[in-house]
């Protein structure tokens, strides 16, 4: 339905359900609108049937469910942006599932809180390379308050950037963004940032605090919006309805603040101040080896905010001695970032991350600004964080082999290179911080992750999907039932074979226990009873749609064929028990690569029909759609039969 205008469509949804007041909560699933009203009797279910792009109204489960199909989470995030019922405007409940170890989903959580600030953070980004070298080449007196004015317009956002995640993390936590922000506002506030910055002791009601500078910092505002998810849910049940409202935000604030402050400070500052002592140590006995340390993980030690307790080091060296050891191997561990960064824009094919990699090299190369690259580019895929972290370690050991330094504190850039020509062998710090780039963007080149174009990721605020070659599930074994099909699904012969996503019993469309599925308004298609909990992909292609829940996915094939396996009937209502996604929106996927496992005892116990449904949505476009007409189907045989 290309013409219906979605917006619009929301509002007469709206309009027809009796108006916000009248909604309770508004969630969606995979093909539907699920709204709980106060009275159904206000809803005018006639109307909103008519309305274009609504396939069909049915309520079940003390829910009104308006039948949308695959544009469900277009009209869920309009509705997000005329009201207040979803909490975002950008569909929450499709957001792509963290998977894999402890630190990918660590990687995936960072980048999906960066996402919405990516943009401004590119345009700050440059805006500081920009007057690096307006005042580096004399263009701009530096005492000028034109130069004042702007560096304060380039460095806001990179100074109360707690701030900024605090709004997208409490997105992310489902937690009053208002407090949040209050949170973050209280730990940049100036007067704890002067705390940090004076030598007397400091302390909370008589218990002793280390301080720590929270400016610019990234982990401490994102754990503490994870706990005040935790302790607003905890006051929101005990607290009396009468009295709710203002004293759940207080004693968040009273108990968020002091903790954060008696906690992660000291955790992060004795942290970092162990890894100052090492580093220092290791410039005694071995310069190369603390400058492949300082060169590699400069970037991984700024994330963790550890990097505080190696700044004053390197100012004290610069007062005492004139020049700084710990800056010499910087340079290869921002530039090898940013190389990294360029070789993404050549290599990928997604618009909306070349957009944003070729502003964040810049920054990264001109004035050495990272998080543009970092967390808009390099962490997002993984790969190109660690290929820069390779260059950073070999690029920082020669670069310190030769005793370089710097006789200024200055962020390591192309144009903060004079900084760094005095001290030591200045051509083994042009050779190691070459050596750093090249190593960082050749690696990318040629063996970083080549994304698929992707419109529907181009969206403002929308994370850019990562590629199948970076996740879990592109490494699932395939099958040997499904070997061969991974062929016919793109044959040349205008047939394509819909796998089986699993064995188990093939039951008619007709037949399923759900009306709106069973009237084929959906489109052709079959349910499975299935024989075991591990649901395939039926077809190769990308995944358009996979919902946070994991209890359904969307496929479109190169073919143009549009799938979607629903597990289970009405199991959204499980809210993700017993489901375990194995991939994201936005990935390829092979005919029998694993989508997700689903325990069907916790769906069977919990009353719900676990009948997979496997549906090809876009039915009306093609020439023939024929579903096997029944049987018992092992997992990777043809289910349906589609002439192109």
């Amino acid at each position: 339905m290309p013409s219906v205008d979605y917006r619009s469509l929301a509002g007469d949804i709206l309009q027809g359900v009796g108006g916000e007041k009248n909604i309770a909560s508004a969630t969606h699933c995979a093909t539907r609108l699920r709204l709980k009203l106060r009275d159904d009797a206000k809803a005018d279910t006639a109307a909103i049937e008519k309305l274009p792009g609504v396939i069909t109204v049915m309520k079940a489960g003390g829910q009104y469910q308006v039948v949308i199909g695959n544009n469900v989470p277009t009209v869920y995030a309009e509705l997000g942006k005329i009201t207040k019922l979803t909490g975002d405007d950008a569909g929450a409940n499709d957001e792509p599932v963290a998977h894999g170890n402890l630190f990918n989903r660590f990687i995936d959580l960072i980048s999906s809180i960066f996402s919405p600030v990516i943009w401004p953070l590119a345009a700050a980004g440059l805006l500081k390379a920009f007057l690096s070298m307006a005042t580096q080449f004399g263009w701009l007196d530096p005492a000028s308050q034109t130069n004042v004015i702007l560096a304060a317009t380039a460095d806001a956002l990179f100074y109360f950037l707690p701030i900024f995640l605090a709004v997208t993390a409490a997105k992310r936590f489902k937690t009053n963004q208002f407090t949040s922000m209050a949170i973050a506002g209280a730990l940049v506030y100036p007067s704890i940032v002067a705390l940090s910055a004076q030598a007397e002791p400091v302390n909370f009601a008589g218990i002793p605090m280390v301080m720590m500078n929270y400016t610019s910092s990234v982990l401490p505002i994102i754990v503490a919006v994870w706990l005040q998810g935790y302790l607003e849910r905890c006051l929101t049940r005990v607290l009396p309805s009468a009295i709710r409202n203002f004293t759940t935000p207080l004693l968040t604030l009273l108990v968020m603040v002091p903790l954060v402050l008696l906690t992660v400070g000291p955790i992060t500052t004795f942290a970092a101040q162990g890894l100052s002592a090492g580093i220092n140590a290791a410039f005694t006995f071995a310069p190369w080896l603390a400058g492949g340390i300082m060169g590699g993980f400069w970037q991984v030690f700024v994330l963790f905010g550890l990097h505080w307790g190696l700044v004053p080091g390197m100012l004290n060296e610069i007062a005492t001695q004139g020049y700084s050891l710990l800056l010499g191997p910087l340079l290869a561990a921002v530039l090898g970032q940013a190389g990294a960064t360029l070789a993404v824009m050549f290599r990928t094919r997604n618009k909306a991350r070349r957009t944003v990699a070729g502003p964040a090299a810049l920054s990264g190369f001109l004035a050495g600004i990272t998080e543009p690259a970092i967390y808009g580019v390099n962490l997002p895929l993984k790969k190109p964080f660690y290929f820069g972290i390779a260059g950073g370690v070999i690029g920082g050991a020669i670069a310190s082999a030769g005793g370089s330094g710097a006789t200024a504190f200055v962020f390591p850039s192309l144009l903060g290179l004079p900084a760094f020509s005095t001290v030591g062998n200045f051509g083994l710090q042009l050779l190691g911080t070459g050596t750093a780039v090249a190593i960082a963007f050749l690696l990318t080149f040629f063996f970083g992750p080549r994304e698929e174009a992707a419109a529907e990721a181009s969206d403002a605020g929308t994370s850019v999907p990562e590629t199948a070659a970076d996740t879990p599930a592109a490494a699932a074994p395939v099958p040997a039932s499904s070997t061969s099909a991974t062929a016919t699904s793109t044959a040349v012969t205008g047939t394509v074979d819909v796998l089986a996503p699993v064995a188990g019993q093939a039951v008619a469309l007709a037949d399923v226990q759900d009306k709106v599925f069973a009237s084929g308004a959906m489109g052709k298609g079959l349910g499975i009873i299935p024989a075991d909990g591990r649901i395939y992909s039926p077809i190769s292609g990308s995944i358009k749609a996979a919902m946070k829940t994991g209890h359904a996915f969307g496929i479109k094939s190169d073919d143009g064929v549009e799938v979607l396996v629903h597990i289970g009937i009405d199991t959204v209502q499980l809210q993700g028990r017993g489901f375990e996604s194995a991939v994201s929106r936005g990935q390829q996927v092979r005919a029998g690569d694993l989508l997700a496992v689903v325990d069907l005892d916790v769906v069977t116990e919990a009353g719900y029909d676990t009948t997979t449904l496997v549906m090809v949505t876009n039915t009306a476009q093609l020439a023939d759609v024929n579903p096997v007409a029944g049987g018992t189907l092992a997992q990777g045989d043809t289910a349906i039969t589609v002439q192109v």
